[in-house]
């Protein structure tokens, strides 16, 4: 697999297909390497613009993946397409698969306690042969060393941790440097969708490109967020000029 880079306003993506991306990651598991996953869209991209610790958090990542077609299509402006979206919610939901099929052990760590809750019955019911080796709520401070200590303790092969952007890769970032061993990968809200809590566009919306619509829809306290891509389209527009000039 020949992985290039695609650079998206200083953010570097991985320009893989979904199914490149699981190869060599399962390789690296199979490894026992330490591994950094940061599966981004416009929103952590343009917050990353404004908070340069954050941006060094994803300096650290070993990958970062196209998670949303807004990052799709703004590389394409930028003239280094990227050959698809890898969203993290089927990213995770391959990595289970591949847990399931080979015995590998996981960690849960994020989202309220019933879903959380939830989310290890679905796995325990749905992939008995993953080892899931713990679970723990997201609420809890950067700080505290217990959370830390439980996760680390069971020296799981993979770590899915929910606490949305910027805690999630702080969290991964100061986890990392503790493990022996690891893919650890930011999921924010995916266990909501996971059990159903949140419901996820039907495929004729995905396959449109058009997720980000029903989600705004059924959840219209979304429209602030969403106010981030004009801003981000602009920017991505106002570099490609830039470099056509440099050029």
């Amino acid at each position: 697999m020949t992985n290039k880079k695609v650079d998206i306003l200083h953010v570097l993506f991985d320009n893989v297909t979904q199914k490149e991306m699981l190869v060599v990651l399962m390789n690296r598991v199979k490894k026992n390497k330490k591994t950094f996953v940061v599966t981004a869209n416009p929103e952590i991209v343009m917050y990353a613009n404004e908070h340069q610790e954050y941006m060094h958090l994803l300096k650290q990542a070993n990958f970062i993946t196209a998670d949303g077609i807004g990052i799709v299509k703004a590389s394409k402006i930028m003239s280094t397409p990227i050959v698809e979206r890898v969203a993290g919610y089927d990213l995770m939901l391959d990595l289970f698969k591949e847990a399931h099929l080979l015995e590998k052990s996981i960690y849960l760590l994020g989202a309220k306690q019933e879903v959380i809750e939830a989310t290890a019955k679905k796995i325990e019911t749905e992939l008995p042969g993953i080892q899931l080796v713990g679970y723990e709520n997201g609420y809890f401070e950067l700080s505290d060393e217990i959370v830390m200590r439980n996760v680390l303790k069971t020296n799981p092969d993979m770590v899915f941790v929910g606490l949305g952007f910027p805690k999630q890769e702080k969290w991964i970032e100061h986890y990392l440097q503790l493990a022996d061993k690891g893919l650890v990968m930011g999921v924010g809200g995916a266990f909501d969708a996971y059990t159903g809590k949140v419901k996820r566009a039907p495929d004729c919306f995905i396959k449109m490109n058009l997720e980000w619509f029903y989600r705004l829809v059924k959840q219209p306290s979304r429209l602030m967020r969403m106010r981030v891509l004009p801003k981000f389209l602009i920017s991505v527009y106002v570099e490609s000029k830039n470099q056509k000039k440099r050029r």
